[in-house]
């Protein structure tokens, strides 16, 4: 992998930097209770799984209840945090969690819990946990200094690896003394505190001028922000491919290492997760100053190398000590190739569509890991679990030469900051959000000694132009008069169009000045047009002007 910038921007912050910031330091410390008790209600629901049903089948759908949401629901929260209140939206996720606990721990008390009830309730805490996770990740930037950012996303996953390293066994003692209703009760109260740092943190809301989008559209625009920018998708398909290689072979094959390789028992396979849980917190305290020593590709590269071999050491390996430190060191590597993913796609994406790609990025990881458990179990059960693992850290390593085709953005903060437009659309009739489609044209008046170059500014304007919103773009040259040439693009509705006007950041604007650049003869001349213009005319000549879907920032006067 390769990368277009000489180095990423350094960070300056210390590992432990932002818990000295309250607000981050409140909330983190708060997700540690909520992890562990997610943690400790996989456990309980698996275990009271069993005394309700002797299918295994029935007790393998508790782990997908939980995660199949992640998949379903993430992309749609992600929309969620960007269109509305990030605070807001994750403590509806939060206590959308906590209500459905409390309601099946008090089922469970009753004695009243079914074995489809219990998927139930564990989907709907799958539905809250996927709601709550793209408002926080996207948050982070807004409770840390910008020196922090990076030791803070860190730090946002050593919260999980703490909550990992006893949380599983914690729920199993709760269990034994208790019983799995003490653990869903146990589990609801683990969600009060993070709900309470949430509730206290006095966010700086800035309200939008224009009325949030309709939730299709604003998955839509987040999707073809994805679609149209290389870098955004280099990240996926690299969370794809250590999804699918490193990261499900460990998660899939945990227990047949114990088992087939180690002949161990449950115990040994809880020194295994929390050797790779030691060591993830450990390599967590080392991705700030890996970034400020070397470039994101470079370091990237290096954790595949080194995840491979280390599942290369877990396949052959017949030592439970060897293979206790194999995990450690793939725990390292684990947490920070998913923290430097995770921090190139924070700080290379504007703050509009946040939420929606890392969204994005959770959707990729998690695919990614589900067909890696398929394909590597398909392998072990043909040729063995030594194989598939070996053969699995062979793919990690490969994944190295992915670069040559995929480069990863670089720090694009700046250039990606919001930068308002400096004039306004004229407007001659009453139009409503719903209004569309809008058609915009610009024409240029271009020395035909200057065609290439501008020819290859608009392909530049045109990636941008698609990006934030437009549709149908093209550019056409007169055949008559080689020197006009007429940029065209589609936006479905009024509302649309205001939108991707409030979506230009310093990158977009930079290149149409270049575009401008090349234009002779003053100002350049653009216009907007309604397409089949349903409604902007009388159905017959002694209709009245329906007035009551008419916004009053939409005056025929042209002021937004």
């Amino acid at each position: 992998m390769q990368t277009r910038s000489n180095r990423e921007d350094s960070d300056s912050g210390a590992p432990l930097g932002p818990l000295r910031e309250r607000t981050f330091r409140n909330i983190w410390s708060a997700s540690i209770f909520s992890n562990l008790g997610q943690l400790m209600f996989g456990v309980a629901a698996a275990w009271e799984m069993t005394r309700l049903s002797h299918s295994p089948t029935m007790v393998a759908m508790i782990q997908t209840a939980m995660m199949l949401p992640i998949v379903a629901v993430t992309l749609p929260a992600g929309a969620l945090a960007d269109m509305l209140d990030r605070r807001k939206v994750a403590m509806a996720g939060l206590g959308f969690s906590a209500l459905a606990v409390s309601v099946l721990a008090a089922i469970a008390i009753l004695g009243a819990t079914t074995s489809w009830l219990l998927l139930a309730f564990c989907a709907m805490v799958g539905i809250g946990t996927a709601l709550f996770s793209p408002s926080w990740q996207a948050s982070i930037p807004e409770q840390v200094s910008r020196p922090n950012l990076t030791a803070a996303i860190a730090l946002s996953s050593i919260s999980y690896n703490i909550a990992r390293s006893f949380g599983p066994a914690l729920g199993g003692i709760v269990i034994v003394l208790s019983g799995a209703k003490a653990v869903f009760v146990l589990t609801a109260g683990c969600y009060l505190p993070l709900l309470a740092a949430f509730f206290c943190w006095k966010r700086n809301q800035i309200p939008s001028r224009l009325p949030p989008e309709r939730i299709d559209r604003a998955i839509q625009s987040g999707m073809r922000y994805a679609l149209h920018s290389p870098g955004i998708r280099a990240v996926l398909v690299c969370t794809l491919l250590f999804g699918f290689g490193a990261n499900a072979t460990i998660l899939a094959m945990a227990p047949l290492i114990v088992k087939d390789l180690l002949s161990g028992n449950a115990i040994t396979l809880g020194v295994l997760l929390g050797s790779q849980g030691a060591g993830a917190i450990a390599g967590a305290t080392m991705v700030s100053r890996i970034r400020t020593r070397f470039e994101t590709e470079a370091a990237i590269r290096i954790a595949a190398v080194v995840a491979g071999l280390s599942l290369m050491v877990i396949g052959f390996s017949h030592s439970t000590a060897l293979t206790v430190a194999a995990f450690f060191i793939f725990g390292i590597v684990y947490i920070i190739t998913a923290a430097l993913l995770n921090v190139s796609l924070q700080l290379s994406v504007p703050r509009w569509v946040v939420a929606r790609t890392l969204s994005l990025f959770t959707c990729a990881m998690t695919a990614g890991i589900a067909a890696g458990a398929t394909v590597w179990g398909m392998i072990a059960a043909a040729h063995g679990v030594g194989i598939a693992i070996i053969l699995s850290g062979v793919f990690s390593i490969l994944t190295c030469g992915a670069g040559y085709f995929l480069a990863l953005p670089g720090n694009m903060e700046e250039v990606q900051a919001p930068a308002k437009l400096t004039h306004e659309p004229d407007v001659g009739m009453p139009l409503t959000m719903r209004s569309g489609p809008i058609v915009i044209e610009a024409e240029y008046d271009v020395d035909p000694e200057q065609a290439r170059a501008f020819y290859e500014i608009m392909m530049k304007l045109r990636r941008a132009r698609q990006q934030i919103g437009a549709f149908n773009w093209s550019v056409a040259r007169d055949i008559a008069n080689p020197a006009i040439w007429t940029e065209r693009y589609q936006c479905p509705t009024w509302g649309d169009y205001l939108h991707m006007r409030d979506r230009y950041s310093g990158a977009e604007i930079e290149l149409q000045l270049q575009a401008n650049a090349f234009h002779r003869g003053g100002t350049r001349k653009a216009t907007r047009r309604l397409e089949r213009p349903y409604g902007s005319v009388r159905w017959k000549a002694d209709s009245l002007d329906s007035k009551q879907e008419l916004l009053p920032y939409f005056s025929p006067t042209g002021s937004v």
